[in-house]
């Protein structure tokens, strides 16, 4: 595969812009706390980055399709993941979960 010089960068001003349009949304559609997560949020960019959103939302729907809400509200311009706990499924698993273990600690809480 070649290699393609200033990708990263590009795509990183990408993601970056992204997450700038998003943002005001997060909280209007109920997310109470949400943090960047996954390699844009430790600096590790490169052409299958993409945008990782723990999301900590109050909501009935069941774990798996939770992010189904954001996406369909959201409408995400590039590759994005979104992770949704309820805040007492976060609250219960903030200390043990792997996945709440790294946001907390290599995340960027983005609104909260």
């Amino acid at each position: 595969m070649p290699m393609m010089f200033g990708f990263a960068q590009q795509r990183r001003q990408l993601l970056d812009a992204e997450v700038q349009r998003i943002l005001s949304d997060l909280s209007l559609f109920g997310g109470r706390r949400v943090y960047l997560t996954g390699d844009l949020a430790a600096g590790r960019v490169g052409p299958e980055t993409t945008l990782e959103l723990v999301i900590v939302q109050s909501t009935d729907e069941p774990f798996h399709r939770r992010p189904d809400f954001w996406v369909t509200h959201l409408r995400p311009r590039v590759a994005t993941r979104f992770i949704v706990y309820t805040p007492e499924e976060f609250e219960a698993l903030e200390g043990t979960d792997l996945l709440l273990l790294r946001a907390a600690q290599c995340g960027e809480m983005i609104v909260g």
